[in-house]
């Protein structure tokens, strides 16, 4: 396969994941949506859209994204995500959504040393998690089915137990 078809792919599956979140039966009603990794902003153009009622906040170390996908200086944490996520912690969030994967084993070992508990400590008892490129692996994180036409395109979706 292609990297191009791959790409196309995962940003299908991706967009699928999210939209079944978004109509999920066990998203809470209340509570703020995370997203955790701006990168060049497509999710999080795709979450306004998907949640336009809620408050998005948006963890990256730097900002590099179109400025039409930028969320407002209130709602983007700049800096390190394990250390500003820290203030975040007990939030309740429905949901936060995690794409922060670099493809390399190390990097993501690393990333998996605090991540998984971050999105804990984020989001809210029974709040949804999901994560693309990396699962999650946690005691108080239930991998949750999706359904068979959702390609599985290496994301996870969680609820808080």
């Amino acid at each position: 396969m292609s990297r191009l078809d791959s790409f196309i792919g995962r940003m299908t599956a991706q967009r699928d994941y999210l939209d079944h979140i978004a109509s999920h039966p066990l998203l809470p009603d209340t509570g703020d949506v995370f997203e955790i990794g701006l990168g060049n902003g497509r999710t999080y153009s795709h979450l306004r859209e998907k949640f336009p009622d809620r408050r998005i906040i948006v963890f990256d170390r730097v900002v590099m994204a179109h400025s039409s996908c930028v969320p407002e200086d209130e709602n983007m944490v700049i800096g390190e995500i394990a250390e500003t996520a820290k203030n975040y912690v007990g939030s309740d969030a429905a949901f936060a959504h995690a794409d922060i994967g670099s493809g390399n084993e190390e990097i993501d070992a690393k990333t998996l040393e605090w991540l998984p508990q971050a999105v804990v400590d984020l989001i809210a008892h029974g709040g949804l998690a999901m994560s693309c490129g990396m699962p999650l692996p946690h005691a108080r994180l239930k991998e949750l089915s999706v359904p068979d036409t959702i390609s599985s395109q290496r994301c996870f979706v969680y609820q808080k137990i």
